[in-house]
């Protein structure tokens, strides 16, 4: 088991990786984490009544700090914790986004309604199993995931979790204008208390270079177009990241088959995203949790099929409005995809916005969780 600092050595020896001072002074943190966590580890395999003791019997002294990595969008925020958590050399780790983290609290919450001090049962439950937390994405505009993080923060820390993710934004403007935001100041200290609080800017943005560089719209639908949209995958992919193929993606309680999924990029089909029972809350959950979707073989839209046309409509306004980046092939051009005359107004906005969506401008905002 290699350790981030081989990791991340071993990556910059391929073409298409450049070295970043920022980066570079990241994985020396990570590194310093991952050697407290290992030696934790073996000394737990040596003394395993006393590592049990120190583990759940006031873990807390003596735990490790996390590291809450924090930057603009393509600065490696989390190809870095996807290095470090692959390298932990045991199984008591997580990796979630944020957003689903939070959906599986409420979740729990939801199930301990009738017993007393449910948040620290979830914390209790969450730390027997797991040392390393690792999060992407921390960010809370939600009244309701800002009262939750409050007490659960501290109570998954003074269990002894250690937490490592990432984010948009400094703690310090975590839930920035929020609705009694003074209650969620507990949650940042807990977090500034517990975590190495580090900024990665000041580097390149490799994902806005490489989206820069490459056709987000390929058409017609032929072999070129799907040979070029599967490379455009493979560029903008986290290197490390676990591709997994042909699977069923859980949204809004619902199945959505995926042809593709890499960390926070996603490729569907436009007939399974689009066709069926979907609906506008199945594409919000998907924006909330993906940087990057691609969708292959849409075909001209019109009269035929103006109910997945109204649904692919819903999907570029919730992509728009979250800064999702998208990636399509096509059978026509973006200005003929729609050919019948029910939604040509609607439909307009998103030929508008696709255009847009595919704009340096655009491409350099940030997401938006």
């Amino acid at each position: 088991m290699v350790n981030p600092k081989e990791w991340y050595r071993r990556d910059l020896l391929r073409s298409n990786f450049d070295s970043d001072p920022r980066q570079a002074a990241a994985v020396d943190k990570l590194d310093t984490l991952y050697s407290h966590l290992e030696n934790d580890s073996k000394s737990l395999i040596r003394w395993p009544l006393e590592g049990i003791c120190s583990l759940f019997m006031g873990r807390r002294n003596g735990a490790a700090r996390g590291i809450y990595l924090w930057g603009g969008v393509g600065r490696g925020k989390t190809y870095l914790m996807d290095c470090f958590f692959d390298c932990l050399p045991f199984k008591e780790k997580k990796r979630l986004h944020f957003n689903r983290f939070m959906r599986l609290v409420h979740t729990e919450l939801d199930s301990l309604k009738r017993q007393k001090n449910p948040l620290e049962i979830v914390a209790t439950n969450f730390s027997n199993q797991v040392r390393v937390l690792c999060l992407d994405e921390f960010f809370v505009d939600d009244i309701a995931d800002a009262m939750i993080l409050r007490g659960l923060l501290q109570s998954l820390f003074d269990k002894g979790l250690c937490l490592v993710t990432t984010s948009n934004i400094s703690p310090d403007h975590l839930y920035h204008n929020g609705l009694q935001r003074q209650q969620f100041l507990g949650a940042i200290e807990q977090i500034k208390r517990n975590c190495d609080v580090f900024n990665l800017d000041g580097g390149v943005d490799y994902r806005l270079r490489t989206l820069q560089r490459t056709e987000l719209y390929y058409f017609p639908l032929n072999d070129i177009a799907e040979a070029s949209i599967e490379a455009t995958f493979s560029k903008l992919s986290n290197p490390n990241a676990v591709v997994k193929k042909m699977i069923e993606l859980q949204v809004e309680q619902r199945e959505i088959r995926v042809l593709k999924i890499a960390g926070d990029i996603v490729w569907f089909k436009f007939c399974d995203i689009c066709e069926g029972p979907r609906s506008q809350n199945d594409y919000i959950q998907i924006a909330k949790e993906f940087k990057s979707v691609f969708i292959s073989s849409i075909p001209i839209l019109g009269a035929q099929n103006d109910n997945a046309a109204r649904r692919f409509i819903h999907l570029v306004d919730e992509f728009y409005d979250r800064n999702v980046k998208l990636v399509l092939s096509a059978e026509t051009s973006i200005e003929k995809l729609y050919s019948g005359s029910r939604l040509e107004v609607e439909f307009q906005r998103t030929i508008s916005r696709l255009i847009e969506m595919q704009s340096n401008e655009f491409l350099a905002r940030p997401h938006k969780p």
